[in-house]
């Protein structure tokens, strides 16, 4: 049986002498008590010298997470032919029986062997001094650390996270203290609050001037501009505000002081991000800049981590909340979260930010994977691409434009105005409504009879109405004269309907297979009167059925609250 184990100095094998001992595990580490008795038990066979600390930092790495380094594997082959090998490492020895088809052993047994190697690890290895040991292992329990943390001082998102963490916080803190000064002087001068917006300069302006009757003395050039340095002198002498004792003055200007070593700390702080930004994510700061950049890292834990995502995951970055709101209720999934604050997508249109947030959410992806496992140091990358999506935007911009004009390339298109046109999406272009002259009745000339009815009937009107023509003036009279004009056509139109219609009957009458026709016409349209008057007379039976029953139904009602009011009377007897 061989035994592996490892040193910070390389992999040595060691031939197990007597077995049996192994049976009893208890006193096993009686056997290492000394070097003379643990030359009995075990004998150094092969040793394998790491090259440099890389190599042994790749080897470490690798058995860390159960993998036999190539170093070992040609090491193993050479020294190990047919004998079994005993492992620290379950899982590096189901490794190398799978690769290398070596049977391997882990137990209790090996483990407290493993043991007492460690403790005369100097005594059974010649030439591996306890002095050498020592510094061995420490730099290379620090590379390892370094490794493991992904360890760099140029490359470190940790200090991106806790950077832009303060620096939120020191926004809302800010936000606080800046109200508190507000709401707190302007009980001594309340029109200031409208006079500087600027929270900075407010804080300014009241270290600066402390009663508001300085103001009229002091020279706030530094602060303010002219205009709102001459209102402001201006509010002071006719302010409606109370009168303010010195030592509340005195704390006014201390909580002025705090707000205004807080914004320098916060433009410091700023700075600070953004050169770490600059030497972290170069091309992520150059397409979403800094303060974007910066919270999907802090959002994604660490860069490497963002850099797994797809840019699916980037665009919602920051509205998870929302996307299973979305996704619960079947609603609409959002197009964007924290990518909503970078500068394109500011730019663009309403209707066009989901197509770009797409698009920008795609490059950044690709730029975070390239600050995360590139090796180079320039931001190339991200303004090349921050230049085709500036130009994407463009082309989005210019297609909605054209479909707005109402031409697809781009051209606006000259529409002339039109009184007719109807207002709203889709009208249609109609003509203004006008008097048709197709739809008069023209008649042609009357016979004689129709015209002697004419004048029959002209002659049977009013006297009253004659006498009110004769004393209308003459052009009313011609105003009134079109209607009957009118009148006339019509009377002989239906006088001459009247003869067509005398002569088809005689034609009927001379004809008598149309006379047949006729009288069978005659018969069914009294067949239809019939049924109609059948159809009338079912309702009306029916009517008189609910009438009937109505009434009894009334009839019962009425008897029996006759019943309940004798009840009632013999109750109160």
């Amino acid at each position: 049986m061989l035994v592996l184990f490892e040193t910070p100095a390389g992999f040595a094998l060691f031939k197990v002498l007597d077995e049996g001992k192994l049976d009893k595990v208890e006193d096993l580490w009686k056997e290492f008590t000394s070097a003379e008795s643990a030359r009995k038990i075990v004998k150094l066979q092969a040793f394998n010298k790491f090259e440099n600390t890389s190599d042994a930092l790749s080897a470490a790495t690798l058995l860390i997470d159960s993998k036999p380094s190539k170093g070992l594997r040609k090491f193993l082959r050479a020294h190990c032919d047919g004998e079994t090998l005993a492992v620290a490492d379950s899982k590096l020895g189901n490794a190398i029986k799978d690769k290398l088809k070596i049977d391997c052993l882990h137990n209790n047994a090996v483990m407290e062997l493993m043991r007492g190697l460690r403790n005369q690890l100097t005594e059974l290895i010649s030439g591996l001094a306890v002095q050498d040991l020592a510094p061995m292992s420490l730099g290379l329990s620090h590379s390892l650390s370094r490794y493991k943390l992904k360890f760099s001082p140029d490359k470190v998102d940790t200090m991106i996270i806790q950077a832009i963490g303060l620096l939120d916080d020191l926004d809302k803190e800010l936000n606080t203290y800046a109200m508190r000064v507000r709401e707190w002087y302007g009980w001594h001068f309340p029109e200031l609050s409208k006079i500087v917006q600027d929270n900075i300069q407010y804080a300014k302006v009241v270290k600066l001037m402390g009663n508001r009757t300085n103001a009229v003395a002091l020279d706030f050039s530094e602060v303010l501009s002219e205009e709102t340095e001459a209102e402001l002198k201006e509010a002071a002498v006719i302010s409606m505000g109370t009168e303010v004792s010195d030592l509340d003055l005195a704390n006014i200007k201390e909580l002025c002081d705090q707000v205004l070593a807080l914004s320098e700390y916060r433009a410091q702080l700023y700075d600070y991000l953004k050169s770490r930004m600059n030497t972290i994510a170069p091309n992520l700061t150059a397409l979403v800049g800094e303060l974007v950049g910066a919270r999907l890292i802090a959002h994604g834990g660490s860069l490497l981590n963002l850099a797994k995502q797809p840019g699916s995951t980037v665009q919602i970055l920051g509205a998870e909340k929302a996307l299973f709101r979305a996704l619960k209720t079947k609603h609409a999934t959002p197009k964007y979260g924290l990518i909503f604050h970078a500068s394109l997508v500011g730019q663009a249109a309403p209707k066009i930010k989901g197509k770009i947030s797409r698009s920008l959410a795609a490059k950044t992806a690709l730029a975070i994977r390239y600050d995360a496992l590139g090796d180079s140091q320039d931001n190339s990358m991200g303004l090349e691409n921050r230049a085709k999506l500036e130009t994407r935007l463009r082309v989005l911009e210019g297609r909605e434009l054209g479909q707005s004009a109402g031409s697809t390339k781009g051209k606006p298109k000259i529409e002339y105005y039109d009184k007719d046109r109807k207002k709203g999406a889709g009208a249609l272009i109609t003509p203004a409504k006008t008097y048709n002259t197709s739809a008069d009745l023209v008649l042609e000339q009357a016979t004689d009879s129709t015209r002697s009815n004419t004048t029959s009937e002209v002659a049977a009107l009013p006297k009253k109405r004659k006498h009110r023509e004769a004393e209308l003036p003459p052009s009313e009279k011609t105003a009134d004269a079109t209607p009957t004009s009118e009148a006339k056509h019509a009377g002989e139109k239906r006088k001459k309907r009247k003869i067509s219609e005398s002569e088809n009957t005689n034609l009927q009458v001379d004809d008598p297979v149309s006379g047949d026709k006729s009288e069978e016409q005659i018969k069914k349209k009294t067949k239809k009167k019939k049924d109609v008057n059948q159809d009338e007379e079912v309702p009306s039976k029916k009517e008189k059925k609910k009438k009937h029953a109505e009434e009894e139904q009334a009839m019962g009602d009425a008897v029996h609250k006759k019943k309940e009011k004798k009840k009632k009377d013999k109750g109160r007897e």
